[in-house]
């Protein structure tokens, strides 16, 4: 959300006591309104917000009270009154600072919109209406211009920024310079004169209104810098948003390409600069805005072509501004500015140097030299703007100085966090960002001028997100170790503790390396630091002595802070790292670990303790270091000044998680990309970059389109591929053999005129879908034959029956160019990406592809199955740490298939030997992969040619076949017989052809493996792995943005890239995948990009509010090419969850089937045993007095849900239900630990229930699925992040065949945005019914009433249920077993007959936060301050990740 939660209306503001809630039932949400009441506009509503100065708080309760869609936009036409517009606006910016879609709630009335948007433009014009209306009207007005792809919207914003604004330019010579200057331009020009001159005199009107809106908002906008009250601060922040407008226009080519030319002719930015806003010490927000508009405004790019400028290219403009300045010079201003004239660039294109010469002259001749160099020096004489000599000669200067390009300014910034990058002033105000003003921090857009701009900004934004992460740790770090002045009043102590950190004493700099040839910084700086490990348990010493090379710590001087430390877990503000106690901090990397006598610390040694291996011996560790080599260097001119020496002072030592402390490899990435000036393809390029025709990277739009693809076993039989190509006619080619193989071939390739038809406008409206063009396809069965005598030489074939448009994705994503997979839940896009490699593999042998999947888990599933095609397994590699949880025989890293390499090469040479000695071949053939190719071509290469020409030959005899077979010996270990003698020819034929595939194979892998014979090194072979051998090569997005420098450093190439849920991936994680090549010929020479994910799903994960909401970090480029039309190919049958299950989420996607198996498996037709529905939604009330719970900020948790999700649980455990076959989700990270503390209580050590299969959050369980799910929604208060449907979607489409939801019914009942999703819940009972007297699997078909129904009042009815259930079961077992049997301690609440038991801490329980679940000490102990907590250490690091990254962006 954008609002801090005490901004989020609560159940509470949604009730019949709340004003607005009144009003609402009374016109719009009891009945529907065909008008609007002026009096109740006005006095009800607008009256009460305007008294309050429109807060938030009440406009979201009345966007919640669905104000907008019953009541203001119904009613409005053109009568309406200037409130109700007003209202819109406000409601409309509601929804767009909550990220709610909003257009298309008003695309039922596009004639209407285009009056109001209108009437908005007017009104924002009028200067007498308060700042801080003007300033939701500019919002509104920004919203759209970010919103392009929204034909509505679109039709009402373009005409703003067209061409016909450039008749506001000043000087007309030079506006006809520039539209004679490119061809499109004067074509632009003339329909614009056209069209106006063919209008009548109200379109004349409207056209005159759009050319000059932009130009009247500008002159306003510079009278509000000079008006006397200007530092009125809705004054100040209307400018602000107004700033912020004009560098969205400036950051996107369309709105650029005429904007660009009207600012710097209005001179905005010298008139911005000299303003007395500008000055003011308190708007620094101001000026920061005010610097990111200058960076667009002279970004390296042509305004009208889109390429962007090299280097040259920029010197060369701002060589040729200089010279421009100097002829004018020379020619009216000789005798004063002579010098000037004849200085060299260099010692004039400095301000300071500029502005010397200019002191010569007058001010009217200052003025004199503007016109002549034709800046605009006439304004309307209403302005404000102060144009003296100041003003002028700012033009002057902003226009003639240096300027760094975004190349420039991206290499000097630090990648390396000290005290003052972590606290800068920009960077703290996103922390404390709630969307009420804007940021000075540039968005990922619809579109980007260049590449190098899409890559400026992710670098920004990714630096901002990693400095807010590193300062977030460091602050809770020192609060858990709550430094206080030494006893001495000198040290600093620290009373508390971190696992995450040690007190040390002052690094010793071992070697300081001189500067490289042309550098000011030391090449390194080498350091030792000595670590007291003896003092921290055994755990918490494994995980310091884990630490690697190259992983980054932080050394800090740290004294007492001015005030109280914050408690551990409770975010604070600070506003400068005094205030925290940091008075130094430092970035190193590890460069080795050695214990205390200096040794390299090896690996612990075979013996354990509790288990675990215990670490080497010694109390101490010293770590050897290279510090910031930029840091040090300022570090010792400040000694050289006098000042303290930085490194005498530091006291501590910082560690951060390894999968937490992995931005400074991804920033060195960016930044190099940055610098580089990295490349597209070039079939990609325009629709990267969101310009000319979305369609134009589809196959069907590429001169090298295949027409002939080999789609080998896609197809099961010739119905199903008939089925398959309904839309074609499909003639069965004369070649065809009987065979599980297919051949296509596309007959009359033409392409279809509607779309080759050169589009003027973009029709954004739906996104086109891909459409093979052939109408007549020619299929070719056949069969490949025998591939050897062993069972292993089988061939795998698909066993899949794809749907038709899970073969339109297969074969486009087996041809060129780009392809976009939109996968709804359960509809298989990861078989069609298997699928889609399957065929890239063999269709062309010699290129490479690259897999790229989100996170390990999503990876290794989709690994998974390509290890299970017909691929051979020397030609897969999985990279990055996750490959040990493969579930495969062999290791796929890069080691582990070395290692298999050379395992092969024994077992083939010993085949060789084999062979060998079956045509008695002296010598020793198997020595080496070499004597084995020379034993190939002397032996048995002319064996088998002296064989096939009697296997060709006509007059040869079955049983002469057989006899002269050279090879009979070696396969005398294959099934028997060999060759049968009834067999007929053609099938001696074939296996004999079998035989020699294998042998064949044999000497071919041989020879793959030559080279890691000859190469000695293990890290010489692992990259030659990478580089030559391996064809499909897998590894995470962040891998590959960490490894980028290193992989494309050894000149790894490839060409073709697959990515899994893709739209989880952030934008530059998408592209890194992209760029790990060095381009060839200035372009990457990539052939296809398969993109598979759902949109509709979660987007990735950003904690920060301002960069996930304001800067749109979270935005994919899936999302984003979606979003620009780009043609996608959208499977359309579930096979995942029942039909019912299914229609909870189905609505979000309109062509949503369900394939055959959900419709009829004997699982899916039989209903859920001891429940009288499949699905539904259980309302759980307040638990002890309580609903929601929050300890810690974002740690929510609800004790209620958790222990009915529990007792759902036992109960199903004791009906028969295998646990592996359940999940518990939850919504929110507190939640999920709670759940786990009452499961690990009651269930954990009790036979009858044990663990669920996994408890985990909604987000992480994306792409996963399990038969029966329980979802915690947790909230009881507000409905959260909740609200954003994405998230509801996953939710909904986990479970396969049960889904019960724990929630608060009037939580949901209150969000207008689930209202498709939740209905169908609210048809059924609202309270848990139990089918009694069933048990798993049930014989009741679905849909089939119960024997007996049971609902259950609520979570003590149902736990008191439980526990009787599990006494008789207790008791029945006893008696079978003949015997007594209690129950584990605390596995089964001791249930009353009123209600469930508090958790007792006593009986193995941990009740919310009354417990500390800190470990640093390996202990659990009584929790300080109020619940003083660290970061719980789990054995799943991925899991432990979330508990600290996943939901905590929620601040509602």
């Amino acid at each position: 959300m954008a609002t801090g939660g005490e901004s989020q209306p609560t159940i509470g503001d949604l009730q019949d006591d709340h004003h607005f809630v009144r009003v609402a039932k009374d016109n719009w949400l009891e009945r529907s309104s065909k008008r609007v009441r002026p009096d109740v506009l006005k006095r009800d509503i607008w009256d009460v917000l305007e008294k309050e100065r429109f807060p938030f708080r009440s406009l979201l309760v009345l966007e919640n009270l669905q104000m907008l869609e019953r009541y203001l936009w119904p009613t409005y036409n053109d009568d309406a009154s200037n409130f109700q517009v007003l209202l819109i606006v406000l409601i409309i910016n509601v929804k767009a600072r909550e990220k709610v879609p909003t257009w298309e709630r008003l695309s039922n009335r596009p004639e209407a919109f285009s009056s109001l948007f209108h009437r908005i433009l007017s009104m924002a014009l009028d200067s007498d209406m308060p700042s801080v209306l003007r300033s939701n009207l500019v919002f509104f007005i920004l919203s759209a211009f970010q919103s392009l792809e929204v034909d509505l919207v679109r039709k009402q914003c373009v005409p703003l920024v067209s061409i016909g604004i450039w008749h506001r330019l000043s000087d007309e010579r030079r506006k006809m310079a520039k539209i004679d200057s490119h061809p499109h331009l004067k074509k632009a020009w003339r329909a614009a004169a056209k069209r106006y001159d063919a209008a009548d005199e109200p379109a004349k009107a409207k056209l005159k209104f759009d050319r000059s809106w932009l130009y009247s908002m500008i002159l306003d906008f510079l009278d509000r810098l000079y008006q006397p009250d200007a530092a009125n601060s809705e004054n100040v922040l209307y400018c602000e948003r107004f700033l912020e407008f004009l560098t969205d226009l400036e950051s996107q080519l369309p709105t650029r390409r005429y904007v660009n030319a009207l600012l710097q002719d209005l001179n905005l930015l010298p008139a911005i600069r000299v303003s007395p806003l500008f000055g003011e010490d308190q708007n620094e927000l101001l000026r920061d805005l005010f610097g990111l508009l200058r960076h667009f405004v002279h970004f390296s790019v042509d305004d009208h072509t889109g390429a962007q400028l090299s280097r040259t290219e920029w010197n060369e403009a701002h060589h040729g501004r200089l010279a421009r300045l100097q002829q004018t010079a020379l020619k009216h201003f000789k005798s004063k500015l002579t010098i000037l004239a004849l200085s060299n660039y260099a010692s004039i294109d400095r301000r300071d140097d500029l502005q010397s010469h200019l002191t010569e002259l007058t001010d009217d001749e200052i003025v004199q030299l503007c016109k002549h160099l034709g800046f605009r020096t006439e304004y309307p004489k209403t302005t404000k703007l102060v144009r003296d000599r100041a003003f002028f000669t700012e033009v002057l200067l902003a226009w003639h100085e240096k300027r760094k390009n975004f190349q420039e300014s991206v290499s000097e910034l630090s990648i390396s966090p000290t005290e003052d990058a972590l606290f800068e002033p920009t960077l703290m105000r996103n922390e404390t960002y709630n969307g009420s003003r804007p940021l000075a921090i540039p968005k990922l857009n619809l579109q980007y001028l260049t590449v190098g701009d899409c890559l400026w900004r992710a670098f920004v934004l990714h630096r901002c997100e990693a400095f807010f992460e590193i300062r977030t740790h460091v602050e809770s770090v020192i609060a858990r170790l709550r430094p206080q002045a030494g006893y001495d009043g000198s040290a600093t102590r620290f009373d508390g503790f971190s696992k995450m950190a040690l007190p040390i004493a002052r690094p010793a700099i071992l070697e300081v390396a001189p500067p490289k040839v042309g550098d000011n910084k030391p090449a390194y700086v080498r350091a030792e630091i000595c670590l007291d490990i003896n003092r921290v348990g055994e755990h918490v010493k494994r995980e310091w002595e884990a630490l690697r090379p190259d992983d980054v710590v932080f050394l800090l001087a740290v004294k007492p802070a001015a005030t109280n430390p914050t408690r551990a877990g409770q975010r604070h503000v600070r506003s400068s790292p005094e205030g925290l106690g940091v008075v130094h901090l430092r970035t190193a990397e590890i460069s080795q670990l050695c214990d205390e006598n200096g040794r390299p610390l090896r690996e612990a040694p075979a013996r354990a303790v509790n288990g675990y291996p215990r670490s080497g011996g010694g109390r101490l560790r010293k770590l050897i270091v290279h510090l910031d080599p930029v840091a040090y260097r300022k570090d010792s001119e400040r000694a050289t000044r006098g000042k303290p020496d930085v490194y005498e002072s530091i006291n501590l030592i910082i560690r951060r998680r390894g999968r937490e402390n992995n931005f400074k490899p991804i920033l060195n990435s960016l930044r190099s990309l940055v610098l580089s000036d990295a490349p597209m393809p070039s079939w990609l390029e325009e629709v990267f970059l969101g310009y000319g025709d979305p369609a134009s990277a589809n196959y069907t739009r590429l001169p090298n389109r295949i027409t002939t693809i080999d789609f080998r076993d896609t197809f099961l039989n010739w119905d199903h591929l008939v089925e398959s190509l309904a839309d074609k006619r499909v003639e069965r080619a004369a070649d065809s053999t009987p065979g599980p193989l297919t051949r296509l071939e596309y007959i009359d390739a033409g392409s279809n005129p509607e779309t080759e038809r050169p589009v003027k406008k973009r029709r954004r409206e739906k996104p086109a879908s891909i459409q093979t063009q052939q109408d007549v396809v020619k299929a070719q069965t056949y069969d490949v034959g025998s591939t050897g005598p062993y069972p292993m030489d089988a061939p795998r074939l698909n066993q899949i029956r794809f749907t038709p448009k899970q073969v339109e994705a297969i074969a486009s994503g087996s041809q060129p160019g780009l392809t976009v997979i939109v996968g709804p839940p359960g509809t298989g896009k990861t078989d069609v990406a298997t699928q889609i490699i399957n065929n890239i593999y063999h269709n062309f042998p010699q290129q490479r592809t690259l897999l790229v999947a989100h996170s390990n888990q999503a990876l290794n599933q989709l690994f998974q199955k390509i290890i299970n095609l017909d691929i051979d397994a020397r030609h897969l590699l999985r990279l990055g740490h996750g490959e040990e949880d493969l579930e495969s025989e062999g290791s796929y890293n890069k080691y582990g298939r070395v290692e298999s390499f050379l395992q092969n090469r024994s077992l083939y040479l010993q085949e060789v030997d084999r062979l060998a000695d079956s045509l008695d071949a002296p010598g020793a053939h198997g020595n080496s992969c070499e004597t084995a190719a020379y034993f190939d071509t002397v032996y048995v290469q002319p064996a088998w040619q002296r064989y096939e020409e009697r296997l060709q030959s006509p007059d040869s005899s079955v049983e002469q076949l057989i006899e002269a077979f050279p090879f009979t010996e070696y396969f005398a270990n294959a099934p028997q017989p060999l060759l049968p003698p009834d067999a007929p020819g053609e099938k001696i034929k074939d296996m004999v052809l079998g035989c020699n595939r294998h042998i064949r194979k044999i000497f071919a892998e041989l020879e793959d493996i030559r080279p890691f014979e000859i190469l000695r090194g293990a890290r010489d072979k692992a990259n030659y792995l990478l580089i030559k051998e391996a064809r499909i090569i897998a590894m995470t997005s962040t891998h590959a943005a960490m490894r980028r420098q290193d992989i494309a450093g050894l000149g790894f190439k490839y060409d073709n890239v697959v990515m899994e849920e893709a739209a989880q991936i952030a934008e530059m994680e998408t592209f890194m995948p992209l760029a790990l090549q060095t381009p060839k010929d200035g372009k990457l020479p990539l052939q296809r990009i398969v993109l598979c994910g759902d949109h509709l799903q979660n987007s990735p994960i950003v904690q920060n509010l301002a960069f996930r909401q304001y800067a749109n970090l979270e935005q994919s480029m899936f999302l984003r090419l979606i979003r620009l039309g780009v043609p996608t190919v959208t499977l359309d049958q579930q096979g995942r969850a029942r039909p019912s299950i299914a229609s909870l989420y189905k609505w979000r996607y309109a062509e949503l089937g369900n394939l055959p198996n959900v419709q009829a498996g004997e699982g899916f037709k039989r209903a859920n045993a001891g429940f009288r529905f499949e699905y539904q939604l259980v309302d759980v009330q307040d638990y002890k007095g309580k609903g929601e719970t929050e300890p810690t900020p974002h740690f929510i948790q609800n004790l209620g849900e958790a222990e009915y999700a529990v007792a759902i649980y036992q109960y199903m455990r004791l009906i028969g239900y295998p646990a592996s076959s359940i999940s518990i989700l939850t919504t929110y990270a507190g939640q999920r630990a709670l759940i786990r503390d009452v499961l690990a209580h009651r269930c954990a050590k009790n036979v009858f229930f044990g663990l669920p299969r996994l408890v985990t959050t909604v987000d992480k369980y994306q792409g996963e699925q399990n038969d029966y799910i329980i979802l915690s929604m947790t909230r009881t208060s507000r409905i959260g992040y909740l609200r954003d449907i994405r998230r509801m979607t996953v939710a909904l489409s986990r479970a396969r065949l049960g889904l019960y939801i724990l929630g608060r019914r009037s939580v949901f009942e209150s969000c207008y945005d689930l209202r498709d999703a939740i209905q169908p819940l609210f048809q059924r009972s609202d309270k848990l019914e139990l089918a009694v007297g069933e048990l798993h699997p049930a014989d009741r078909l679905l849909g089939d009433e119960p024997a007996t129904g049971t609902p259950m009042e609520g979570v003590e009815h149902l736990g008191q249920y439980v526990y009787e259930m599990t006494q008789a079961k207790i008791k029945a077992v006893a008696a079978a077993a003949n015997g007594p049997l209690t129950s584990t301690e605390g596995a089964v609440g001791t249930v009353g007959t009123a209600a469930l038991p508090s958790v007792d801490a006593s009986a193995g329980a941990v009740p919310p936060r009354e417990v500390s679940t800190d470990r640093d000490d390996g202990e659990e102990t009584p929790a300080k301050d109020g619940g003083e907590e660290d970061d719980v250490e789990e054995e799943d690091e991925e899991e432990e990740e979330e508990v600290e990254k996943a939901e905590v962006g929620d601040t509602d």
